[in-house]
C-alpha cells in the first residue's frame, strides 16, 4: 500500500476505537502480547537478516540497539501487559465546574485520533507505541527505520493477529512499508489524517520534523545529559552512577554524555573515574577533557563539539567547573533539556540544582538512565519529550490524550 492509502485506512479505523470499553483494550492488548510471544521465532528470523545487513555500517552499540533476542522479545511481551494493567486514561472526568447560571461544565480526557511515530533502528518502539497508542483509544500509524524495517514489520503482523483474533481491524496498528524520505516528508504533511507526530530517534530526524511538520509534533529524544559531582558528593556513590549512566547501555538518549566536577575535588576524584571507566573492562570509555581536566588525567582533548554533542557511544566529555552554579551554567549553554544529574551531600547545593535546571528530569544522587516511561511507573513510552508543550519527560498514556469541555444545562441561554 502506498503511504497515503495507510494514512487513509487508518483514519477509516477511528471509528472502531470510539466503542471499546476499558475491559475490551485490557483484553484486545493481552490477546495482542500473546501474539508476539507466539511469532517469536519469525520475529528473531527477521531481526537476524536486519543485522546481518547493518554489519560494518553500524557501531557496535547501534547494532545492540536493533538485535532481538527472545529475553528482549519476552520483555516487550511484559510491557505491553503492565500496560494492559494500567487505568483507563480516556473518559476520565478532569475537573468539574458548576457555574452561578447552572451549567455544569466538565473537562473530560479524549483520545488524540490518528498518531504517527516516525523512529529508527529500535525495534522494541514498535510495540512500546502500539500499545500505547490501543490503550489511549488511538490508531497509529509506525514508520520504521529501513535497517528495522523487516523486525518491525513482523513486529506490526503478530500484533495484528492478535487484534483480529479479537475481532478488531488489523489497520488500528499500521506500518509505512516505504522506508525512503519519501514517505517521512508525507506523515510531515500528512494534515486530516494524523492529529499528532512524534519523531523518535537522532538529532537529524527530529530537527526535520521539527522544522518541516505541518502537523502537531513533538521535540523528543535528544539526550546531551549531563551528571555534576559536587565538591560535597560521596566519591563512591558519584563513580557507580556515573559508571551505570555511561556504560550500562550508552547507545540510548538518557546515557551519560557530559561529566562536570567540581574542582575542589577534580585531583582527587578524576584519577578514579579514569581508573573505573578505563582499567580492567571489557570496553573502555574514551574520555574527552577540557583544558583543566587534562593537566590531572590522560585522555583525548576536548574539541569544541564534545560538550555539544549526543556520542550513543562509550565516550564520556569531561570538564571542571567552579562549583554548582557554574555547572548549572554550563547545562545551560549545552542541555537539549533531557536529564541532567548532580551527586552531593549538600542539600543546599541540590536545591538549586533542581530549582535552576531547566531539563525534563531533573536527579539528586541517582543515574539518568531512569529516564524511561517503564521506570517511571508508565508501563513503557512512546519517546521523551524534551519540549515543554504539550508533554514533557518520557511520553505515556496521558500524554497520548488530549480533553474537551461536556457542559450540561437545562435550558440556559446567553
Amino acid at each position: 500500500m502506498t503511504t497515503q492509502e495507510i494514512l487513509a485506512a487508518a483514519v477509516a479505523a477511528k471509528s472502531a476505537m470510539t466503542g471499546l470499553t476499558s475491559k475490551d483494550k485490557k483484553e484486545a492488548i493481552l490477546s495482542m502480547a500473546d501474539s508476539l510471544m507466539a511469532s517469536s521465532e519469525e520475529i528473531l528470523y527477521a531481526n537476524r537478516l536486519d543485522v546481518k545487513d547493518s554489519l560494518g555500517s553500524m557501531s557496535e552499540v547501534l547494532l545492540d540497539r536493533l538485535t532481538l533476542t527472545a529475553e528482549r522479545i519476552s520483555a516487550m511481551a511484559d510491557s505491553m501487559r503492565s500496560v494492559a494493567q494500567l487505568a483507563d486514561p480516556v473518559g476520565q472526568v478532569l475537573s468539574e465546574t458548576v457555574l452561578p447560571n447552572g451549567l455544569v461544565v466538565e473537562k473530560i480526557s479524549v483520545s488524540l485520533g490518528v498518531i504517527g511515530i516516525i523512529y529508527e533502528s529500535r525495534p522494541n518502539v514498535t510495540s512500546d507505541a502500539a500499545v500505547l497508542a490501543f490503550k489511549s483509544g488511538n490508531v497509529c500509524v509506525l514508520r520504521s527505520g529501513k535497517e528495522a524495517y523487516r523486525t518491525s514489520y513482523a513486529i506490526v503482523t503478530a500484533l495484528r493477529r492478535g487484534l483480529t483474533e479479537f475481532g478488531l481491524p488489523e489497520t488500528v496498528i499500521n506500518i509505512i512499508e516505504d522506508t525512503t524520505r519519501s514517505s517521512a516528508n508525507e506523515m510531515m504533511a500528512a494534515k486530516g489524517y494524523l492529529d499528532l507526530l512524534i519523531p523518535r530517534g537522532g538529532k537529524g530526524l527530529i530537527r526535520a520534523c521539527v522544522e518541516n511538520a505541518k502537523v502537531p509534533c513533538i521535540e523528543t529524544g535528544t539526550g546531551i545529559c549531563h551528571i555534576y559531582i559536587d565538591g560535597a558528593a560521596d566519591m563512591e556513590m558519584a563513580l557507580a552512577i556515573i559508571d551505570n549512566a555511561k556504560t550500562s547501555r550508552p547507545s540510548v538518549c538518557n546515557a551519560c554524555e557530559v561529566c562536570l566536577v567540581d574542582r575542589k575535588i577534580a585531583a582527587s576524584f578524576l584519577p578514579r573515574l579514569k581508573a573505573k571507566l578505563t582499567e580492567k573492562r571489557e570496553k573502555a570509555v574514551e574520555l574527552r577533557l577540557d583544558d583543566e581536566a587534562a593537566k590531572i588525567i590522560e585522555g583525548i582533548p576536548a574539541g569544541e563539539e564534545d560538550f555539544d554533542t549526543e556520542f550513543l557511544d562509550y565516550i564520556l566529555s569531561i570538564s571542571i567547573v567552579d562549583g554548582v552554579e557554574a555547572a548549572v551554567r554550563h547545562i545551560s549553554m549545552h542541555s537539549t533539556g533531557h536529564s541532567e544529574a548532580i551527586v552531593t551531600e549538600n542539600d543546599m547545593a541540590a536545591e538549586y540544582f533542581c530549582k535552576n535546571v531547566d531539563s525534563a528530569a531533573v536527579y539528586v544522587n541517582a543515574s539518568t538512565r531512569f529516564t524511561d516511561g517503564g521506570e517511571f511507573g508508565l508501563g513503557c513510552e512512546v519517546g521523551i519529550s524534551t519540549q515543554k508543550l504539550h508533554a514533557r519527560g518520557p511520553m505515556g498514556l496521558s500524554e497520548l490524550t488530549t480533553y474537551k469541555y461536556i457542559v450540561h444545562g437545562n435550558g440556559q441561554i446567553r
